[in-house]
């Protein structure tokens, strides 16, 4: 009778996790818009934040209100509600731009939404680049044979490299447009440069940091070495560019130090998982890594090729990180491949880094970064 306890308790624990809950989203006090008929959206991370989904649309209860009902899964939430288009996504009442929402669904709940603007509301000015002196584009359309496209390819040469004739460790970093330019950005930058820059003049070690563009709506299949419910991935490929065709490229026309112990890589969502794919597959390329929220969910055979990969990362140095108010699955997938990396927890080398009020957001990335970067640095 044992067994069918057990069971019961599992099958009971698997329901609460995937249980729909019902969440009614109620619109009030909408400011007037330019529209000749108003349609309001809300966009998240359940719906893949996009701005105009019919199935997230708000319908009209009265001049006042706008209501939508949905069933969803307990989870963590993040949203936003536009009219459409993220240039008509709402913002505070001078027209700036606000964080997301945040949702923690554990029950039938309504929610009530005050929006106080919306971006097209306002002439502003345009945006200007925030990017350092230190900060230079190596090419705008670098190719990458192995999936037949180019990238915009970005570098940072620390504050000391013209002036010297020392060599510098590389850190490889993708998602290239938020690392160092507001412009560039979608979501805001990591600010990596400003704060590279900062810690120089406390005589902090330097690093080159070479950043790659994503591929837009291609990111979900490009960062990711598995196939996926996105498509076939295209990760391995988008690795052996980094390994046979960028690195080469930097080492030969940069001061670089060419050995894994002296180059590291790192990301965020899908950045994280190809991150950890990256080193676990080529140790000797990469002997460090910084694995910031990592979209593990979405690839799961990353454990296995963890696992396999265990006795070949003794020597590597590994930063994991990420926020209680992230995913439902984000710090227990995490901490999953941690145990595969640090299995005594006695690895020094091996650190995991779990924040209450640690969300899915460039802001989280860019303050996390120091601590990272220090502890690559030693």
């Amino acid at each position: 009778m044992k067994w069918i306890y057990f069971f019961v308790i599992f099958i009971s624990s698997f329901l609460v996790v995937n249980a729909q809950v019902k969440v009614r989203f109620e619109l009030q006090n909408i400011p007037q818009s330019k529209d000749t008929i108003a349609e309001y959206f809300v966009a998240g991370n359940f719906n893949n934040w996009k701005p105009n989904d019919p199935e997230y649309q708000f319908s009209k209860r009265n001049s006042l209100t706008y209501v939508l009902e949905k069933q969803l899964s307990i989870n963590v939430y993040e949203y936003k509600i536009t009219r459409g288009s993220w240039e008509k996504v709402e913002t505070n009442s001078k027209g700036n731009a606000i964080g997301n929402r945040s949702l923690n669904l554990k029950k039938d709940t309504i929610v009530k939404i005050s929006v106080s603007n919306f971006a097209d509301q306002f002439k502003k000015e345009l945006p200007k680049h925030t990017s350092s002196v230190n900060v230079h584009i190596i090419d705008t359309a670098f190719l990458i044979p192995q999936l037949a496209t180019k990238r915009r390819v970005w570098i940072y040469l620390p504050p000391s490299y013209a002036s010297s004739t020392k060599k510098y460790p590389v850190l490889y970093m993708h998602d290239g447009q938020n690392l160092f330019d507001q412009l560039t950005s979608g979501y805001g930058e990591w600010g990596v440069d400003e704060l590279l820059d900062s810690l120089s003049a406390k005589g902090q070690e330097e690093f080159i940091v070479v950043g790659i563009d994503h591929g837009g709506s291609e990111r979900l299949k490009e960062y990711n070495p598995y196939d996926s419910e996105y498509g076939k991935g295209k990760g391995k490929d988008y690795v052996d560019f980094l390994v046979h065709n960028l690195k080469p490229f930097i080492d030969q026309h940069y001061r670089t130090e060419k050995d894994a112990k002296n180059t590291a890589i790192a990301g965020s969502s899908m950045g994280g998982l190809i991150s950890m794919y990256a080193i676990a597959t080529y140790p000797k390329v990469f002997g460090k890594a910084g694995i910031f929220s990592p979209a593990f969910w979405i690839g799961k055979t990353i454990e296995t090729d963890v696992q396999n990969a265990f006795k070949n990362l003794n020597g590597s140095k590994i930063y994991l990180v990420a926020g209680d108010l992230e995913s439902k699955t984000m710090i227990s997938d995490m901490k999953n491949v941690f145990q595969l990396l640090n299995p005594t927890g006695k690895n020094k080398n091996i650190r995991v880094v779990e924040k209450a009020d640690g969300k899915h957001s460039e802001w989280f990335w860019h303050r996390e970064f120091v601590d990272f970067y220090k502890f690559i640095s030693n």
